[in-house]
């Protein structure tokens, strides 16, 4: 397929798909508060309102890339903004607990079937410039989406009330869909291809274990039987996955896929890269406001020129950075300007100056979560077939949000133990907080680092570089 340049209306309608997801992912954090009042929520409930949405979407995002290969994208697409319109209009009117958390796993199920759906139209449509402007138009969108989720829900909810927020994620999604009606391409009849369902039941048990496993650790303690069964369920959902897959005509994920660097490497990258992008912004608003002593309109105020930043590194420096180098070595970039970036935020301490302290380490924050999952999704791309691109945009999805949500409750756990000791030999709240968000920051550093480690060692273009760079030396 030769390059051509993105049809701009497709193009917008599919990056808008990823722009709602991710909006949802975080729209309702500030409106939390008032949902707990509302409904008598409890701390684990109030917990699960959040994690629910996550519980799904990053259990289905793979098994739901290959259903969109398998069923077609376009369906895909628009059964996935269909149920996200539905999740949305039943958590608005939900009077329980019970009815919120279900609306959020049912939002999170079409958020699963939506974007790896609208990401493999990318992928399998465009090819060299176009697909890089697409894709970075889709890491813009990620980055604005999650950051206006915060802004967005806090506004919605002092004006109105915090079920205007869930109405107002249930409009945009069916927008999304009405545009996706007129401008997604019909797909032309192929070969038919069958779908391995006891694959796919393996895959998806699997994912949704471990992502629920990692969400309860927190909450109930990583010995606790919710944890311990959770793991077991994994382990033995994977078992089974390998040995029905060695039979499958055609799997669901076909293992051959992973002995190729690219694929194996990029899923670690992801995993690790993912830990470090998506907690350092939580990190970074606890820091505003327990360390740095900001109001919440402050910190969040504080918090804009991530969103700006990523936004314009997103549509403008990245197309240009991949047309000029391969993703490989782009990707390599945004892991280490995320290693900075956490430890800048380790080092900032109370009476810091936001500007010369805070405002660098955002912005190489911003830069390093612009070059570090796009590109990083490139390379998972490259070495998986064009007709499995719902696989690629899906793993290359879920890898990363589990790697998210195994970050948050790695670094979570070492910043409450941090501050357990401080606060046992008598220091203040301020020095216990300091003390427990520098050590989460220097883990999710250690975690981008070894994620460029990683990536020198099994991405073949850096390999390549490494091998070269030795020949000459000798």
């Amino acid at each position: 397929m030769t390059s051509r340049r993105p049809a701009s209306p497709l193009v917008l309608t599919l990056v808008t798909a990823q722009f709602v997801v991710m909006l949802d992912s975080s729209i309702l954090n500030v409106a939390l508060p008032s949902i707990t009042t509302d409904l008598g929520l409890t701390p684990v409930g109030t917990a699960w309102v959040l994690n629910a949405y996550f519980l799904t979407f990053g259990g289905l995002l793979l098994i739901s890339g290959r259903a969109a290969d398998v069923f077609g994208r376009r369906r895909m697409f628009l059964l996935g903004a269909g149920v996200l319109v539905l999740g949305s209009l039943l958590g608005g009117f939900a009077t329980t607990d019970a009815v919120l958390v279900s609306a959020r796993l049912i939002q999170g199920a079409g958020a699963a079937m939506l974007s790896p759906a609208a990401m493999s139209v990318i992928l399998a449509r465009f090819t060299g410039p176009g697909r890089a402007r697409a894709m970075s138009g889709w890491g813009a969108a990620s980055t604005v989406g999650g950051a206006a989720g915060v802004t967005l829900g806090g506004i919605l909810t002092a004006a109105f009330s915090w079920q205007s927020v869930l109405f107002v994620t249930g409009a945009v999604a069916a927008v999304v869909g009405v545009a996706g009606w007129f401008l997604l391409p019909a797909e032309k009849a192929t070969t038919k291809r069958s779908f391995d369902a006891a694959g796919a039941t393996l895959l998806t048990g699997a994912a949704v274990a471990v992502v629920f496993g990692v969400l309860s650790a927190p909450h109930r303690g990583l010995l606790s039987i919710e944890v311990v069964c959770a793991a077991i369920l994994a382990v033995a959902c994977v078992i089974g996955f390998v040995l029905v897959e060695r039979r499958a005509a055609d799997p669901v994920l076909p293992t051959g896929v992973l002995r190729d660097t690219r694929v194996s490497g990029g899923i670690a990258v992801n995993l690790l890269g993912g830990a470090a992008r998506i907690a350092c912004f939580v990190l970074v608003a606890l820091l505003l406001q327990q360390v740095l002593e900001y109001g919440p309109a402050i910190a969040g105020l504080a918090m804009l020129p991530t969103s700006v930043a990523g936004f314009l590194i997103s549509i403008t420096i990245l197309p240009r950075a991949l047309d000029r180098l391969e993703p490989q070595w782009v990707a390599l970039v945004g892991l280490v300007l995320l290693v900075f970036a956490h430890l800048i935020f380790a080092t900032v301490d109370n009476g810091d100056s936001y500007l010369l302290r805070v405002l660098p380490g955002l912005l190489l924050a911003a830069a390093g979560v612009a070059f570090s999952f796009t590109p990083t999704t490139l390379v998972i791309s490259e070495g998986i077939a064009a007709q499995n691109s719902g696989v690629s945009s899906g793993l290359a999805s879920a890898t990363a949000q589990l790697g998210g949500a195994i970050g948050i409750a790695v670094f979570g756990s070492l910043d409450a133990t941090s501050r357990a000791a401080v606060l046992q030999s008598g220091g203040t709240s301020l020095a216990a907080a300091d003390a427990g968000l520098q050590s989460a920051n220097l883990a999710a550093a250690a975690a981008a680092g070894l994620a460029a480690v990683i990536a020198l060692i099994t991405f073949p273009a850096l390999r390549r570089t490494r091998t070269a760079g030795s020949s000459q030396s000798a």
